[in-house]
């Protein structure tokens, strides 16, 4: 299992030895997490819109786990919400996007020790809880229901989805845990 190596008091940076499997499991999930969240360059977009970052077709996602990803900024706002997302969004995704790309980037071509640079963390802590998020939506988790999870049967299509989100979740309390010591 992942493991996490602090490299001293006075530097923040840590390595973290993976075994294959592990590496082949974030590498695909930073794949799937930059395809559900990225977005498509409109090429007969206005230059200055998109110089700006606004997205005039910004709407809240219909899809649970997108908008648990982009939730809305004012519950009781409708129109000022969309307002909002649409100077927002588009720099929340990209900003997801550059997190998950720096991840993929950091586990290389070979090799199970990933070096965390100071700098690169918050990347790694991003796409940790983005992916999480994802996860727990598509499974509806909830903190009521999470002792059902825990006892899933093996052979139940959610006891995987619950496995991968617990090792997730792992893999980010260790990260943070290791931060504050």
């Amino acid at each position: 299992m992942a493991m996490l190596r602090p490299l001293g008091a006075s530097d923040r940076s840590m390595d973290l030895i993976l075994e294959e499997v592990e590496r082949e499991l974030l590498i695909s999930l930073t794949a799937q997490l930059i395809d559900f969240v990225g977005t498509a360059a409109d090429s007969g977009e206005d230059p200055l819109v998109a110089l700006v970052g606004i997205d005039p077709e910004a709407v809240p996602s219909e899809d649970p786990a997108l908008h648990r990803l982009l939730p809305d900024a004012f519950r009781d706002d409708e129109e000022a919400s969309l307002e909002f997302r649409r100077f927002t969004e588009r720099d929340l995704r990209d900003a997801k996007v550059r997190n998950a790309e720096a991840v993929r980037a950091s586990l290389g071509d070979d090799g199970l020790v990933v070096h965390l640079s100071e700098e690169l963390i918050p990347a790694w802590l991003g796409f940790l809880n983005d992916t999480r998020l994802v996860l727990g939506a598509r499974l509806e988790l909830t903190e009521e229901n999470q002792d059902e999870f825990a006892d899933l049967d093996d052979d139940d299509p959610r006891a995987a989805l619950y496995g991968l989100y617990g090792w997730l979740t792992y893999l980010q309390e260790t990260l943070v845990q290791s931060l504050l010591a």
